[in-house]
């Protein structure tokens, strides 16, 4: 798609998400293209405007996949009431929902397992042909999921996430290094890594309209990863590369949340792939943007001040200044959400404006 050079006529606004909690009220403007074509062409590398991540796309997390109820995360036709999510996840392992938390953890006490040689005989297998999968097609084909945005799918447990759940988080770093574990643990990475294809070939055969997935695995704390590089080159991005390979192949694109401290992590990140990762607030996305922003698409975090405190001409030019910095069409990137605070309607405005000036020479 040729990028449409900027009409001023763009800045009227059409309609208004309103405020919530994490994001100032957002106005919807009057696109040269739908939110869905937009984000699209970012991922393909050729950026119309700086969309931002986890506001400009739906996030689709169905009830049918049990480990959805258990995170009690879900996003689909039905309304959920989160304070009815825990219980058992795809795997049987128990979740309890903190409600001060805003989210649930697997139940405390002994560990399913305490060696990951043991998965062999003790992992139960979830067969997900007995999901009703033509059930919640006819629930959120044509309803909630629809063609003018873009559908993202959040999968909410990945690799060494997974590994925590049947470990505790301690057996399972340990598992990670232990030469007597090692091959159990790439052995369940191998066959995890198939049962995810599987899942995700469900969701694009039964939900048409999805147009990528957004896969969960946090590999790190506040101040640093939690296995060496080489750890991870060695022992997850096989894994996950066999995963993106496949979406890939489907056409479809494959975005990373991975929290923690990861500057050291980010070039696993992309031999594992993946079209795009943002990264949360102990990151400095900005030179991570400068070191890897021609191989992957950063969500780049703008730098945070109080927006009261600003004039809205103030505002402006620190939108034109984040735009001009990495709004650029030969390494494009995105607005990261957990800069979303910034987002008045000026900033938005100019933002927009300039980056829809930038990606289009």
């Amino acid at each position: 798609m040729a990028v449409p050079t900027f009409d001023p006529k763009e800045l009227e606004v059409v309609t208004q998400i309103p405020e919530n909690p994490m994001v100032p009220a957002f106005n919807i403007l009057n696109y040269p293209v739908s939110e869905r074509e937009a984000t699209k062409a970012a991922f393909s590398g050729k950026p119309i405007w700086q969309f931002i991540g986890g506001v400009e796309n739906r996030i689709f997390t169905p009830r049918i996949l049990p480990d959805n109820v258990a995170r009690a995360f879900i996003f689909e036709a039905t309304p959920f009431d989160p304070n009815k999510g825990g219980g058992k996840d795809m795997f049987g392992m128990e979740w309890e929902y903190v409600p001060s938390a805003g989210g649930s953890m697997i139940r405390p006490g002994k560990p399913f397992m305490e060696d990951a040689n043991e998965w062999y005989d003790k992992v139960v297998w979830p067969d997900i042909n007995s999901w009703d999968w033509e059930g919640s097609a006819k629930e959120n084909n044509g309803t909630y999921l629809k063609s003018d945005r873009f559908n993202l799918a959040w999968f909410q447990t990945g690799f060494y996430e997974r590994l925590i759940t049947f470990l505790d988080f301690e057996n399972a770093v340990m598992a990670l290094i232990d030469d007597d574990q090692i091959d159990a643990v790439k052995d369940f990475f191998e066959k995890l890594s198939d049962l995810y294809i599987q899942i995700f070939e469900k969701y694009i055969t039964y939900f048409p309209d999805i147009d990528g997935f957004y896969i969960h695995d946090d590999w790190g704390s506040q101040k640093e990863t939690f296995f060496s590089p080489a750890v991870a080159e060695e022992m997850i991005v096989p894994y996950m590369r066999k995963v993106t390979d496949y979406l890939h192949s489907r056409g479809k694109f494959c975005e990373l949340h991975s929290c923690g401290q990861l500057m050291k992590q980010v070039p696993n990140i992309i031999k594992a792939g993946w079209d795009a990762w943002g990264g949360q607030l102990m990151n400095d996305t900005h030179k991570i943007y400068e070191l890897y922003g021609d191989q992957i698409m950063i969500g780049v975090i703008p730098e945070i001040v109080n927006m009261e405190a600003l004039s809205e001409e103030e505002q402006r030019a620190a939108a034109r200044d984040y735009a001009n910095k990495f709004c650029n069409p030969d390494k494009p990137s995105y607005f990261n959400f957990y800069g979303a605070k910034m987002l008045t309607p000026a900033y938005r405005e100019e933002l927009y404006k300039q980056s829809r000036i930038n990606y289009s020479k």
